[in-house]
């Protein structure tokens, strides 16, 4: 949970529509950050909040994202549906999230493709699924019913994996792009991910962005990803905990040059460092997107 500062009791107030997210490099809004935030009001093109940090109903949390929403085009992005997941969704977690979407308004409501939970045991981490059939209309039909509690479109996300299921019937950039023209939902692209995915299995990671739907592409993701050294394959770990590589911002280019000026976030989400650090990061992003708007006028 993120540390927000002492509860003050403060009610939460529902707002008005959230201002559009703009085809421009925003940050995770983080627990460290969010006080200079609310008082300086630094130049930030949007801020993303993990929906389940925001689930407590009143307190300095509800006060502080009043303000930032008052500034900001604000992006929820769910970590803990887990609509994967073989048994039902959870009626709590989706109860507390409409409530959260009904409050907030956002521009933007984001999910995980992947599980993480069974019989009351969680994992810490966004397990992968099967690249079947069964996983695609499973898939879909959670997504669907997301989407109908809540009222509107989500995005989903592709997730890192460290594991391939021998039952595969899809590459997974085929399995993406058919959940989500199976489901009528927006894709939250993480091109970090696709990146770890294609050195820890293998692929070219154009042939993912090739297979990509351009016109379902609503936000990107950038992040910091940490290789393993000493083990007889290579292997990376999608950490959140550094800048964003070389070859993710060289794929970064290439996306954007596919799908055109998205909305692009970096994340961070371990050794967080000072705002300035992640704004640099963003800045970068910038360039990327302000070169593809110049090409094509």
């Amino acid at each position: 949970m993120m540390a927000w500062g002492p509860l003050h009791g403060v009610k939460p107030v529902l707002v008005s529509a959230s201002l559009p997210v703009p085809a421009a490099a925003g940050v995770g809004l983080r627990g460290p950050h969010i006080h200079r935030i609310v008082s300086e009001r630094p130049a930030i093109a949007w801020l993303e909040v993990h929906s389940e940090n925001l689930f407590p109903r009143g307190g300095a949390i509800h006060d502080l994202m009043s303000r930032v929403r008052a500034d900001y085009p604000l992006s929820l992005h769910g970590v803990g549906l887990s609509m994967g997941a073989a048994g039902r969704l959870d009626a709590e977690h989706l109860r507390r999230l409409k409530a959260l979407v009904d409050q907030y308004c956002p521009a933007l409501v984001s999910e995980h493709l992947s599980w993480g939970g069974i019989a009351g045991l969680h994992s810490n981490d966004l397990l992968p699924m099967p690249f079947t059939g069964e996983a695609v209309t499973l898939l879909a039909s959670r997504i669907g019913q997301v989407q109908d509690v809540l009222g509107r479109e989500i995005l989903v996300e592709n997730v890192s994996s460290y594991l391939r299921f021998r039952a595969d019937d899809y590459a997974e950039w085929d399995f993406v792009a058919e959940v989500v023209r199976r489901s009528g939902c927006g894709l939250l692209l993480d091109v970090n991910n696709i990146y770890v995915n294609s050195v820890n299995h293998k692929f070219d990671p154009r042939d993912y962005l090739r297979a990509i739907p351009v016109h379902r592409v609503r936000e990107i993701h950038l992040a910091g990803h940490t290789s393993k050294d000493g083990l007889p394959v290579p292997l990376l770990i999608d950490t959140h905990d550094k800048p964003v590589s070389d070859a993710v911002w060289a794929l970064y280019a290439e996306a954007i040059e596919r799908f055109g000026a998205v909305p692009t976030l970096i994340e961070w989400d371990q050794d967080i460092p000072e705002l300035e650090v992640l704004l640099g990061q963003a800045a970068r992003a910038q360039e990327v997107l302000d070169a593809r708007k110049s090409r094509i006028g």
